[in-house]
């Protein structure tokens, strides 16, 4: 059976509905869960693919958070042997600057619900080809990235124009969540309350009561997306 190494930065950021489709699929999950201090590997020997999931912290701030550094290395090698990597929120900030990109504070929270558009080379890609223009996602992020040399953009929005990226053949940075269920955006909203707090223009409510219009949506596009990169590893 074909394994894949999952990366977790916090308990409440996990596969989603990204854990039924590799199941689905007849893949193994490993979590090596970092807020359990899980030593990052420098090599994926073994594994057949690599997911990195989000996280509150910056890539910027691999001082406070040594582990940074080495999931950027991990990554480096996971790219120079052509693994496929999907990298989701803070994976795709690290997928970013693993591949030479700058990974920076945006100059304003993206937290709910939001509108992405897909860029011309979209239509052609893999994983994103079919799918609408523009379409809903959810979002929560502050930090953002440039497109790293060679990498192509799939997807902006009106606040972060750099929302999708693909490095070489198969590795996925996506900084928006297409794996989110309606459960996990509450417990998000329990959990960052403090977070919200100070940010007037979000409304917990609003965000639950938006998630029930487009959470079917949602997970339609991202099972396309996911079952698509999950053939990438067959």
């Amino acid at each position: 059976m074909k394994r894949i190494l999952v990366v977790q930065h916090v308990e409440s950021e996990g596969l989603g509905i990204i854990g039924a489709l590799v199941r689905q699929e007849g893949y193994r999950t490993d979590f090596l869960r970092v807020y359990r201090n899980e030593r990052i590997p420098r090599r994926m020997d073994g594994y057949s693919a690599l997911i990195v999931l989000g996280g509150p912290m910056g890539v910027y701030e691999d001082e406070a958070y040594p582990f940074i550094r080495d999931e950027v290395g991990l990554i480096k090698s996971v790219l120079r042997e052509r693994i496929p990597v999907l990298g989701i929120c803070l994976g795709a900030q690290l997928l970013a600057r693993a591949a030479g990109a700058d990974v920076y504070r945006g100059k304003k929270k993206e937290i709910g619900w939001y509108d992405v558009e897909l860029t011309g080379d979209a239509s052609s890609d893999r994983l994103f080809t079919g799918l609408p223009e523009r379409f809903t996602v959810f979002q929560w992020h502050g930090d953002t990235f440039d497109v790293p040399a060679g990498a192509g953009r799939l997807s902006s929005s009106k606040l972060f124009p750099n929302q999708v990226i693909r490095v070489g053949p198969s590795a996925y940075g996506i900084q928006f969540h297409l794996e989110v269920t309606e459960d996990m955006i509450k417990e998000w909203l329990i959990v960052n309350r403090e977070e919200l707090k100070s940010l007037k223009s979000v409304d917990p409510e609003k965000i639950i009561k938006d998630g029930h219009e487009n959470i079917r949506a949602l997970h339609g596009y991202g099972r396309t997306v996911i079952s698509r990169f999950l053939r990438l590893i067959g």
